[in-house]
């Protein structure tokens, strides 16, 4: 069971934990264990999740997250395979609170009369600049 927030609680059954071989430091030992962790969550289809919240993280640009709508977080900053499912969880559940923010609306604003005039001096400038360099360079 992984409490999210008040209202959000997810069933272990929700999560698929699968465990690898680590790469890293560790001598012989490392080559026979599996201390790796690779959690999954499969975002699209949980029904835990509001749908608001479900919205916001497909929304993200996360690499961790596959086409099919599945959270995937590989863990194996530790040694020990139980502090890296503990780590895995720790992380699923800063990205999933990261998601209950709803994030403020735009105002839009239009730009000063300062700034604009700013913004086309600069412009004019620019083109100044250019129109000199292909004064003084000819063609042989």
């Amino acid at each position: 069971m992984l409490s999210v927030s008040r209202s959000i609680v997810l069933p272990d059954s929700e999560l698929v934990v699968r465990f690898l071989r680590a790469d890293g430091p560790g001598g012989q030992h490392v080559n026979r264990t599996e201390s790796a962790v690779e959690l999954r969550f499969d975002v699209l289809h949980s029904p835990s999740l509001p749908d608001d919240v479900r919205a916001r993280l497909l929304a993200r640009s996360d690499r961790r997250l596959t086409d099919e709508g599945v959270l995937v977080i590989q863990a194996r900053r530790f040694r020990d395979q139980g502090r890296n499912r503990e780590d895995a969880r720790e992380r699923l559940l800063e990205i999933l609170r990261a998601a209950l923010v709803v994030p403020k609306k735009r105002v839009a604003t239009k730009p000063t009369r300062a700034s604009q005039k700013r913004r086309l001096e600069g412009k004019q400038q620019r083109g100044k600049l250019k129109q000199a360099r292909s004064r003084s360079w000819s063609h042989e």
